[in-house]
């Protein structure tokens, strides 16, 4: 996400980092590791009426190669069962959203910053 805020003007490490802990719920993390290295982590937060991915991040040297689209599957297959929608936001110039887009999401909304996703299970 640095990259994407970077672009924009937007990327302030001490508000990117307090951002993060203030909504920190190790309940909702899921960290994902390659034998003992550490290569990235995801949150989703669970709502009454939907899920929420609110983190991805993979680790540079680890992207490009299916992990993002395996993780994001995982949470649509968690979704499915629990009937629920999976929402989530991209920033609106971030290669993020033809990722999101390319997995099924949909765009509900848009702001000046930031895009609004939802996908729906089948």
């Amino acid at each position: 996400m640095r990259p994407s805020l970077e672009a924009v003007g937007r990327f302030d490490p001490e508000r990117a980092r307090n951002r993060f802990l203030e909504t920190y719920d190790s309940r909702d993390t899921r960290v994902v590791w390659s034998g003992e290295d550490l290569i990235g982590f995801y949150v989703v937060r669970d709502r009454s009426d939907h899920l929420y991915l609110d983190h991805i991040y993979i680790r540079p040297d680890h992207q490009g190669g299916g992990l993002g689209r395996r993780i994001v599957r995982s949470v649509q297959d968690r979704a499915r069962e629990a009937g629920l929608p999976l929402r989530l936001m991209a920033l609106r110039d971030s290669p993020a959203n033809a990722f999101y887009i390319s997995l099924g999401f949909g765009l509900e909304s848009s702001d000046a910053l930031d895009n609004y996703y939802t996908w729906n299970p089948d």
